[in-house]
C-alpha cells in the first residue's frame, strides 16, 4: 500500500517557524521527485517547493523563497519543509507529492494556521 503521511502542522504566530514532515512507504522513494503543495480555502492548490531524487536541485515559489527550505532523507523515506518567518498568508493545508515517470502519489495533508 502506497502512503504519504504528512505531520507537523498546527497553529503558529506570525514570524514563527514550523517543520513539516512527510513519511513515505510502499514505493521506491529515492527515485521520486518530491514536492510540497498548499491550498487555502477557496483557492487553487499551488506548488510551494520541489526537490530532485538525490536532493541536489530545489525549486521554490517566489512567495516562499528565503523563508522555506525543502529537504529529504532517503534513508528515512521522508521529505521535510522547514518554514520560517511565517506570514498569515501561509495559512493553508499542506500536501506532499511524489512523482516518477508519470506516476503521482499524494498525501492527505496537514493544516498550518498562522495567526496571532
Amino acid at each position: 500500500e502506497v502512503q504519504l503521511v504528512e505531520s507537523g502542522g498546527g497553529l503558529v504566530q506570525p514570524g514563527g517557524s514550523l517543520r513539516l514532515s512527510c513519511a513515505a512507504s510502499g514505493f521506491t522513494f529515492s527515485r521520486y521527485i518530491m514536492s510540497w503543495y498548499r491550498q487555502a480555502p477557496g483557492k487553487e492548490r499551488e506548488l510551494v517547493a520541489a526537490i530532485t531524487s538525490a536532493g541536489g536541485i530545489t525549486n521554490y515559489a517566489d512567495s516562499v523563497k528565503g523563508r522555506f527550505t525543502i529537504s529529504r532523507d532517503n534513508a528515512k523515506n521522508t521529505v521535510y519543509l522547514q518554514m520560517n518567518s511565517l506570514k498569515t498568508e501561509d495559512t493553508a493545508g499542506y500536501y506532499c507529492k511524489g512523482r516518477f515517470n508519470g506516476v503521482e502519489y499524494w498525501g492527505k495533508g496537514t493544516l498550518v494556521t498562522v495567526s496571532s
